[in-house]
C-alpha cells in the first residue's frame, strides 16, 4: 500500500540512496512523507522574469512594478561617504549591464556576492543618475548556470528551499532538491491519506491534502500557493482546538464537581473590612465566579488582569466562598517569596475579618521549600486536619504528603508558570475542586482561544481609582549621574527606589551588569550616604523575606535586585524602578517590573538603561528592517521592546508586540501546556481562520465527543496518529 510506503527510508527516492539519507536525516528528513512535506522557504515568479534591456524600457516609459532579471556578477564596489558606506553590485545578462545599490547592512550584503556567481535579482527597478538600470536593496537568490537556463524555459512560478550546509555538503541545491521531491510526489503522491473530513473539505472551500502538497511544491499560482497555505494552517489550527474542546468536556461534564454557593454573611462582612472598594470590573467578574462556584459543575476559569488591578482580592474573595461552604482553598504562587507576600498580607486582611465574625475565624496555612522539618510538619498537619481554611504555597503544593482534607478551590497565580501537568497534579488533590487560574501577563485573543481555549475567560480591565499613570523613559548610560541624582531627589519626598540588573555575579561571556558589584560599587560612591539593599534569587527565602520587610518598612531607600522582584511584589511607597540592560529583558518581563511601582499617591518613574549607542540607533533601526541582518534584527526587537514600553501601559498592547516578536510558544510555553507546536500557522495574522476552526472544532466536539460518528472517523484516527501525546489530557482516545 503506497500509504505505508510514505513511512519508508528516504533512501529509496530517486537521486538519493543510503549515503545522502543520512545528510538528510541530519535535517529532519528521514522518511519518504518527512520529504514530501519539506515545503518550500520562498517562490520566484518565472512569468516576472525578463531581459535587461526590456527592463530598461519598461522602467524609461513608467512602469511601477516589480520584476525579475538575472544576471552574472560583474564586479561588486564600496563607497563611503563620511561615515556612511555604499554597496554597489554590478551584473550583466545577455542583453546588457544592470546595478543593485545597498545602503544599509552594507557590511553584510557585500560578503554575498563574488564574481561570476549568477542571482536572479527581483524588485522595483529605476534609472540611476548614469541612465542605468538599477534596483534598491533588492531580493535576490543565487542559482546556478543550469538553473539559470531552466528558469527562461520552464513559465512556471520556481520554488526555493532552505538549503542546510549539510545538503551543500552533499552537493544538493535548489535544482537537484526539487528534481528529487519531484520523484518522490511522482512515485508516492497517490499514497498520502486525506486528514480531514469530506463536509469539512467542502464546507471550508478547502483543496485536498493532496493538492495541497502538489502545489505547495509546484505550484501553478501564487493564489493556489495561498490556498494550500490556508488549508495547512485550517488544519493545524482544527486539531489543536479539537483537543482544547476535548479537554474543556471532559472537565465539565466527565468530572464530578462541588456546589459553592453563598450562604452566610462571611464576604459580605469581609467587603465591609476592605480599606477601599472594589472597581466595577473587580464586581462583574466576582460575579461570573460566583455563578460558575454556585454550578455543580466544576468551575475551570482564566482571571486576567493587568498588574496592579486587583486580581488577588477578587481570588480572596472567591477562595472565601469556598471556606463559607466549609471547604478549604488552596493558593499556588510561582515564587516564594510571592507566596509569603501573599500569606502576609491575606493574613492582615483575615485578622480584620477574624475581629468582626469571632465565631467563625478563617485561618491559613503557609507551604514552602525553604521552611524547617517542624515548621513544614505543622503546617502539613493544619491542612490535613482542615484546621487551616485556606493554604497558600509554591510547587510544595504538589508533592504527595501534602494532604487535604476537604479541597473545594484551587487558585493559580500566574498561570504561565505552570504547565497543565502540574495544574492536575493539585486537582487530584481534591474531588474536582473549582480551579481558578490568574494571570497579570494579558494574553492576546488568538492565544486565549488555543493555550487556554479550554477555559472560561474573564478580564480586570479597570484599574483602582486614583492610580496615576507611571511615566517611563529610555536613557543611556552616560545619564546614570543624573538618574542616580535623581533618585536622591525622590528619596528627600520620601520615595523609594528599585534597582534591578540582570545577573546576580558578573558575567565573562555577556557584558550584563551584575546585582552585587554594583550594589558594592553604589553603596561606596552614589549612596554612600543612604541606606542600600541587596535582594536575589540564590538567597535562602528567610534572608529576602528579611530583605523585603526593611524595604517594607523603609529601613532600606534603595533596594539592588535582580528579577526576584519581578511578580507580584507590593511596596506603595516604591515610586522609581530603573532597569539596567533593558535591551537583555523581555518584553512582558520588563512589564512586571514596572507593575512593581505605581502602586502608591505619588507619580512613579520606570527608567530604562541601555547603552547611549543603542538609544541613538534605535529609530534609525526601526526605519530599516527590511534591510537588516540577522545580528542587527536582534537588536530591532530589542528597540520595538524598549520603544512600546515608552510608548504603551496598557498589558494587552504590550502582550500583542510581544507575540510578534517572539511566538506563542516561547511566551506560554505551549509544549509544556500539553499543545502542539505550530508549524505553518502565525497567531499574528491568522485569526480569521483560527475562529473558524475553533467553532468548527467544538461543534464537532458538542455533538459527538468521542467522536464515534463514522463521518468524524478521519479525524479521530489522525488525533491517534499523530496527537497521541497531546491527548492525554483531552482523554478523547
Amino acid at each position: 500500500m503506497l500509504s505505508s510506503k510514505l513511512n519508508d527510508s528516504i533512501q529509496y527516492v530517486k537521486s538519493v540512496g543510503p549515503k545522502r539519507a543520512k545528510v538528510f536525516a541530519q535535517i529532519g528528513l528521514s522518511t519518504i512523507r518527512d520529504l514530501i512535506f519539506y515545503f518550500p522557504s520562498r517562490y520566484l515568479d518565472r512569468t516576472t522574469i525578463i531581459k535587461s534591456n526590456k527592463a530598461f524600457e519598461l522602467t524609461i516609459n513608467g512602469f511601477d512594478g516589480e520584476l525579475t532579471i538575472i544576471g552574472k556578477v560583474v564586479s561588486t564596489d564600496v563607497r563611503r561617504f563620511g561615515k556612511k558606506e555604499i554597496l554597489s553590485v554590478s551584473l550583466r545578462d545577455a542583453d546588457g549591464f544592470f546595478s543593485c545599490v545597498w545602503f544599509q547592512g552594507v557590511k553584510f550584503f557585500k560578503t554575498r556576492f563574488e564574481t561570476n556567481q549568477i542571482f536572479a535579482i527581483s524588485g522595483k527597478p529605476t534609472i540611476s543618475k548614469y541612465n542605468e538600470l538599477q534596483f534598491t536593496h533588492p531580493d535576490f537568490d543565487q542559482i546556478t548556470e543550469d538553473e539559470s537556463q531552466v528558469f527562461y524555459n520552464t513559465g512556471k512560478i520556481i520554488p526555493f528551499y532552505r538549503i542546510s550546509k549539510e545538503l551543500k555538503s552533499s552537493n544538493i541545491g535548489d535544482l537537484s532538491l526539487r528534481k528529487i521531491i519531484l520523484s518522490a510526489l511522482d512515485n508516492y503522491q497517490s499514497g498520502i491519506e486525506e486528514t480531514l473530513p469530506d463536509f469539512i473539505i467542502s464546507k471550508f472551500n478547502l483543496l485536498s491534502l493532496k493538492e495541497t502538497v502538489q502545489q505547495k511544491h509546484f505550484p501553478e499560482s501564487f493564489e493556489n500557493i495561498k490556498k494550500a497555505d490556508e488549508r495547512l494552517k485550517f488544519e493545524e489550527l482544527f486539531y489543536l482546538e479539537i483537543i482544547v474542546a476535548s479537554r474543556k468536556f471532559n472537565y465539565k461534564e466527565k468530572l464530578e464537581g462541588i456546589s459553592l454557593p453563598i450562604k452566610t454573611k462571611l464576604i459580605s462582612n469581609f467587603l465591609k473590612v476592605l480599606p477601599f472598594e472594589l472597581t466595577n470590573s473587580q464586581k462583574d467578574v466576582l460575579h461570573e465566579i460566583r455563578v460558575d462556584m454556585a454550578n455543580p459543575k466544576p468551575m475551570n476559569r482564566l482571571l486576567q488582569g493587568d498588574v496592579g488591578s486587583g486580581k488577588t482580592i477578587v481570588s480572596l474573595i472567591s477562595m472565601l466562598i469556598a471556606v463559607d461552604n466549609n471547604y478549604q482553598a488552596v493558593l499556588m504562587a510561582p515564587t516564594e517569596i510571592l507566596a509569603d507576600q501573599h500569606a502576609k498580607n491575606i493574613s492582615a486582611l483575615l485578622e480584620k475579618l477574624n475581629n468582626i465574625v469571632p465565631e467563625r475565624k478563617v485561618s491559613i496555612a503557609l507551604l514552602i521549600g525553604g521552611q524547617s522539618k517542624k515548621e513544614r510538619n505543622h503546617q502539613l498537619d493544619l491542612i490535613a486536619t482542615q484546621q487551616a481554611d485556606i493554604v497558600i504555597g509554591t510547587h510544595a503544593l504538589f508533592e504527595e504528603e501534602v494532604q487535604f482534607k476537604n479541597l473545594g478551590l484551587v487558585v493559580i497565580d500566574e498561570q504561565h508558570r505552570f504547565g497543565v501537568v502540574q495544574r492536575a497534579m493539585l486537582m487530584k488533590k481534591g474531588v474536582t475542586p473549582d480551579v481558578l487560574v490568574m494571570s497579570a501577563t494579558p494574553i492576546p485573543r488568538t492565544l486565549s482561544m488555543t493555550v487556554y481555549g479550554d477555559l472560561d475567560v474573564s478580564v480586570i480591565n479597570e484599574m483602582p481609582k486614583n492610580r496615576i499613570p507611571i511615566k517611563t523613559y529610555l536613557r543611556g548610560e552616560s545619564k546614570l549621574h543624573d538618574i542616580y541624582t535623581f533618585v536622591k531627589s525622590e528619596l528627600h519626598k520620601g520615595n523609594q527606589t528599585f534597582i534591578v540588573y540582570p545577573l546576580v555575579e558578573e558575567s565573562d561571556k555577556l557584558e550584563l551588569k551584575a546585582a552585587t558589584s554594583y550594589y558594592d560599587e553604589l553603596k561606596e560612591t552614589y549612596f554612600n550616604d543612604i541606606r542600600v539593599g541587596l535582594i536575589h534569587g540564590r538567597m535562602k527565602w528567610r534572608e529576602k523575606e528579611d530583605i523585603m520587610i526593611q524595604f517594607q518598612k523603609k529601613e532600606i531607600d534603595v533596594l539592588i535586585s535582580t528579577t526576584v522582584i519581578e511578580v507580584g511584589i507590593d511596596i506603595p511607597s516604591a515610586n522609581v524602578m530603573i532597569i539596567n540592560d533593558a535591551h537583555r529583558f523581555g518584553l512582558s518581563q520588563l512589564h512586571q517590573l514596572r507593575g512593581r511601582i505605581g502602586r502608591g499617591t505619588e507619580q512613579s518613574h520606570c527608567i530604562l538603561v541601555t547603552k547611549d549607542e543603542f538609544v541613538a540607533s534605535t529609530e534609525r533601526y526601526a526605519r530599516n528592517l527590511d534591510y537588516l541582518s540577522s545580528a542587527q534584527i536582534e537588536k530591532f526587537k530589542s528597540s520595538v521592546r524598549l520603544q512600546a514600553m515608552v510608548k504603551y501601559l496598557d498589558g494587552f498592547k504590550i502582550a500583542e508586540i510581544d507575540l510578534k516578536l517572539r511566538g506563542p510558544g516561547d511566551i506560554f510555553g505551549i509544549q509544556q501546556s500539553g499543545f502542539p507546536e505550530f508549524k505553518y500557522v502565525d497567531l499574528t495574522t491568522d485569526g480569521e481562520i483560527l475562529i473558524e476552526a475553533k467553532k468548527e472544532a467544538f461543534r464537532i466536539i458538542e455533538q459527538d465527543p468521542h467522536l464515534r460518528n463514522p463521518k468524524h472517523e478521519v479525524i479521530r484516527k489522525h488525533l491517534i496518529d499523530h496527537y497521541s501525546n497531546n491527548l492525554k489530557y483531552a482523554k478523547i482516545a
